[in-house]
């Protein structure tokens, strides 16, 4: 995925804010609303502003980010939601939608001085007016209008200074061996306006010489001379020394402009045809009827005296003169909704191959060859089919380089990101949804985890920072890992700061567990001033309801002044999972098996009682805590005795735990209902399935509940029932 398509995600992120907002302002006209629906609002600009900063949408950031300030100001309570603020705030959102529309190139850069003028003065407290045309306004301005324009105008002006740089890059023997693709280098140069002014193809070796994992080309590109030095150099900062680069400045290249289209084509054509004439004569066949004669082909330009623009000379969808030569594509583009379509058929099939074995077993009619048969196939065209949706991570984690390099700009600090298993592959719901939890965890590892330079040298350590991106499979689900070096969590510090904002008693008892998850309170943060990169108190609290949504959970390991690592555990699809189906009282649930350790039937003496509630069970010389789940969801006549009931051992975010229930009437695949779409969102539950005697079973969401339950002090005792 280049980073055009990456973009586009982005725009598709927008347009779902965007969405969002507009809902959450019915909400606010109709006065139905509550400090969620301003939180929605807010969280939307937040995601949009720093989406805008990772793709270089300077306009757009710097008005989200004004924006973002008055939203700030109403969710703490310091702005009152008057009829004027609402109506400034829902005009705003119509800017910022002209914002996102200029970005994305459907529309011109919208004139919004005026609109910014208005957001300082509500911001700042001073009277906001109307104009002639019914719009809010503010009574009177103290900046210039012109000022916020006029500082982009200057940006965007033309170069007439530095002289321009000369980049010559040329990949090494063994530049594809750990990902490098120079197509993707020339493309992030073409960013920061280059033009390729030559093409070196002299090592291109005859057909039966030529080694695909090998890259014979080199490229000298023109770099406008305002382009930063460390800039240039930042693009290759992971190539290591797989390729030779040098950067100068070049006084004697001419500022033209580059040639226009016809000759541009005519000197891709003739690198190309120098390119084939190498590989030698092609296939002899029928010749086509003769095509009308073709203009005149213009004369040969010097590279010295033309300058070809990159996107010429980089590979395309349309078709080239070696397409002829070449075999045809063996992928196709299918719409997600067609293929979306087909998981849903396939897993009806699942259902309904589970309800005729159900059938068939109630007549006795087990052991059928042709039964089992269906089965395996049934199971082995879903997982086919979940393949197909399949993408490797390097989708989301191609992203973090260019965020990583713009936050060493922000912040004045080094860091150097270690990427590992890029290719490990998930199911495209889950890589389009866990790009924006990782942004904020990037953030968050280079803002507040690592030092600057000064710090890191006074505490011995190199003034490079690094920062850890890794992916893995394990046990049927992904574990996405983000660590660094830094200066870790600073318990001290965090408590002090729940207890200033009210998250927690001053006196209340944490552990150092639960002390580092109060920084995914709503609300919480530590950061001394509010920037572009934090400050807000919206980032960790966005993490965690974003990778909850998904099915997964998140751990905290850190240790003071050595760094920190958060573990993101996510399903691999969320169409199907494998389930452990068990009964309590008359009520059937599915235990999703990624949590489960194992499960047992106590023998006397190992469950020991608590107290009048609760409960533990002996593991291995460990002793953990026994939630009886029929009396805790409030089920009538389940099992109360623990020698007589199931005993299944968990893993939790709160740690292992023990969920008591009756019996246990299954293992199988299950197909997962969203309780969301089809009902309510309900918490302690993950889901609903359909069994194969088509009754409805609920999946717990064993984090949730165990989470739950220790938080309210649930030993086994006080009911808590589920809405279903």
């Amino acid at each position: 995925m280049n980073l055009d398509e990456i973009q586009q995600i982005f725009f598709q992120e927008c347009d779902e804010g965007l969405a969002m907002m507009e809902a959450s302002f019915a909400q606010l006209r109709s006065g139905d609303y509550d400090a969620e629906t301003i939180n929605t609002v807010f969280r939307a600009v937040h995601s949009i502003k720093g989406g805008a900063g990772a793709f270089g949408h300077d306009r757009l950031q710097g008005y989200a980010h004004h924006y973002e300030t008055v939203l700030d100001q109403v969710r703490n309570a310091q702005l009152a939601l008057t009829p004027d603020l609402l109506n400034l705030i829902i005009g705003a959102f119509d800017k910022l939608s002209d914002h996102v529309g200029a970005a994305r190139g459907e529309t011109d850069t919208p004139a919004d001085a005026v609109m910014l003028e208005r957001l300082a003065a509500a911001s700042e407290g001073r009277a906001i007016a109307t104009d002639d045309d019914g719009a809010t306004a503010p009574a009177a301005s103290t900046a210039p209008a012109d000022d916020f324009d006029s500082l982009f105008d200057l940006l965007d002006a033309e170069d007439t200074g530095p002289a321009p740089w000369r980049v010559s890059l040329r990949p090494g023997p063994r530049a594809f061996d750990h990902g490098g693709e120079p197509v993707l280098l020339l493309r992030e140069l073409a960013m920061l306006g280059a033009d390729v002014i030559a093409v070196d193809t002299d090592a291109l070796p005859a057909l039966a010489d030529l080694d695909t994992d090998r890259s014979y080309l080199a490229w000298t590109v023109r770099v406008p001379g305002t382009v930063d030095e460390a800039d240039i150099r930042g693009i290759f900062d992971f190539m290591d020394d797989a390729f030779e680069l040098d950067v100068v400045r070049d006084h004697g290249i001419v500022a033209t402009a580059p040639v226009e289209a016809s000759a541009d084509a005519g000197d891709d054509t003739d690198i190309f045809d120098a390119m084939l004439a190498d590989l030698g004569p092609a296939p002899v066949v029928e010749a086509p009827a003769p095509a009308p004669a073709a203009a005149p082909k213009p004369a040969p330009v010097s590279p010295a005296a033309a300058v070809v623009p990159i996107q010429t000379v980089l590979p395309t969808e349309a078709a080239t003169p070696r397409a002829a030569t070449l075999p045809a594509s063996q992928t196709i583009r299918v719409d997600l909704d067609k293929l979306d379509r087909l998981v849903n058929l396939v897993g009806e099939l699942v259902i309904t191959q589970a309800m005729l074995a159900q059938r068939l077993s109630e007549h006795s009619l087990t052991g059928i060859s042709e039964l089992t048969d269906l089965d395996h196939l049934t199971r082995e065209l879903q997982d086919s089919t979940m393949a197909i949706r399949a993408q490797p991570m390097k989708t989301v984690f191609s992203r973090v380089p260019r965020i990583i390099r713009e936050l060493e700009l922000e912040t004045g600090k080094r860091v150097r990101l270690d990427v590992e298993g890029e290719m490990t592959e998930v199911d495209k719901t889950v890589v389009e949804r866990i790009g924006e939890p990782l942004t904020h965890l990037i953030r968050n590892a280079v803002d507040h985890g690592i030092e600057t330079p000064a710090e890191r040298v006074a505490a011995g350590k190199p003034e490079e920072g690094v920062v850890k991106l890794s992916a893995a499979h394990q046990s049927g689900r992904i574990v996405i890992t983000i660590s660094d070096d830094g200066r870790g969590i600073d318990r001290k510090r965090v408590r002090e700061k729940a207890i200033e904002k009210r998250i927690i008693a001053p006196d209340a008892t944490l552990s150092d567990e639960e002390i580092d998850n109060l920084i995914f309170a709503p609300g919480f943060s530590t950061a001394a001033t509010v920037s572009n990169i934090s400050g807000r108190g919206v980032g960790m609290d966005v993490v965690r309801k974003n990778v909850q949504a998904l099915g997964g959970r998140i751990g905290i390991v850190s240790n003071l002044g050595k760094g920190s690592s958060f573990s993101l555990s996510l399903p691999l699809t969320l169409a199907v999972l494998d389930g452990m189906i068990v009964t309590v009282g008359e009520q059937t649930f599915v235990i999703p098996l990624s949590h489960i350790v194992e499960s047992l039937r106590p023998q006397s003496g190992e469950v020991r009682a608590m107290g009048p509630d609760a409960s533990l069970l002996n593991v291995r010389g460990d002793y953990v805590p026994v939630h009886r789940v029929g009396e805790q969801l409030g089920i009538a006549q389940s099992t109360v005795d623990p020698e007589k009931a199931v005993l299944i051992v968990v893993e939790s975010d709160a740690g292992q735990a023990v969920l008591m229930v009756d019996t246990i009437q299954d293992q199988r695949q299950v197909v997962v209902k969203s309780l969301e779409a089809n009902y309510e969102a309900i918490h302690g539950l993950a889901g609903a399935t359909i069994l194969g005697d088509g009754r409805v079973a609920l999946i717990l969401d064993v984090d949730a509940l165990i989470s739950r339950w220790r938080r309210d002090g649930r030993g086994g005792g006080a009911p808590q029932r589920l809405a279903a």
